[in-house]
């Protein structure tokens, strides 16, 4: 049997064991075209919640993956070029960034990072586009278990109420993403206007994350635009704060990382970073790091 017909029956009894899993969904209509079938299946999981599965289900979810990202090709730090190889050499950690756009559950770095709700259990809308569905998804339902398991941990500590603050990250095992781990961190929601406490909320959510890479052992990391999607972020602003606080890390911590990604979805987002981090001009004469530093 071809490796394409075994997956394609991967699918089709996935589909089937979710269904039966599911609370209200046993008698879906199943699609007939391959497409339909991995929409239901993403739902399925999407709206999931953290539970066991049967383990020969979950070794079945895990062989489908794992070919999902064979397909789709594995993307390693090294195939991503730095921002003096990309012939920008005047930025200070010139050979320790990288802008890539593209997709962030390909990516074999040490940890991929992921903007979290504060309930930190993953998107639970069928189909969303923001990135915690897509992690969410592609790592497999484990992901969401073992969010679900340390935020039953953090309620006993700090009571049922308890919700992940802003700026605080989690780390978790990546299962079937590429990645060695995922960093779960909120990132600060602008309600109605942007404010100086919004913006120190956002340095410190890449500020931290490196502070946990470090105290972890993971040399490599891909940041998302955290916040400017539903958080309202404006993206601009949001990219001069990532740039500014990850080069003063870098700065502060020589040696610490071998990559920091700048991963961005948007043409918009790509633009921003590109400016940000090749104007000569504003690292010559206008970044003032001591300056930054006492506002972030």
């Amino acid at each position: 049997m071809t490796e394409k017909k075994l997956q394609e029956e991967r699918l089709d009894a996935l589909v089937e064991a979710f269904k039966e899993d599911s609370d209200g969904y046993q008698n879906i209509e199943t699609p007939r075209d391959s497409a339909g079938k991995k929409r239901l299946l993403r739902s399925l999981m999407n709206i999931r919640m953290p539970k066991a599965l049967p383990a020969s289900v979950l070794k079945m979810q895990d062989d489908y993956f794992t070919e999902r990202n064979r397909e789709n090709g594995i993307v390693a730090v090294n195939d991503i070029p730095t921002v003096r190889e990309q012939g920008s050499s005047h930025h200070p950690e010139a050979d320790h960034i990288s802008i890539w756009q593209g997709d962030i559950t390909r990516l074999a770095a040490d940890a991929i990072v992921n903007a979290a709700n504060s309930q930190m259990l993953g998107c639970f809308v069928p189909m969303h586009t923001c990135i915690d569905n897509c992690i969410h998804t592609y790592a497999g339902v484990e992901l969401r278990e073992e969010c679900f398991r340390k935020m039953e941990q953090l309620k006993k500590q700090y009571g049922s109420d308890y919700e992940q603050p802003t700026a605080v990250p989690m780390l978790t095992d990546a299962y079937n993403l590429p990645a060695k781990k995922v960093i779960h961190i909120v990132g600060p929601i602008v309600q109605y206007h942007l404010t100086p406490e919004l913006e120190q909320e956002l340095a410190d959510c890449y500020s931290r994350t490196l502070d946990l890479c470090l105290e972890n052992g993971l040399k490599t990391v891909a940041f998302c635009c955290i916040s400017t999607g539903v958080f309202r972020f404006p993206n601009k602003k949001a990219s001069e704060i990532a740039v500014k606080t990850v080069t003063r890390w870098l700065e502060d911590h020589p040696g610490a990382m071998e990559r920091v990604i700048f991963n961005v979805f948007k043409n918009e987002d790509k633009a921003y970073y590109e400016e940000n981090l090749n104007d000569k001009a504003y690292y010559e004469g206008n970044f003032n790091v001591d300056k930054f530093q006492k506002k972030y």
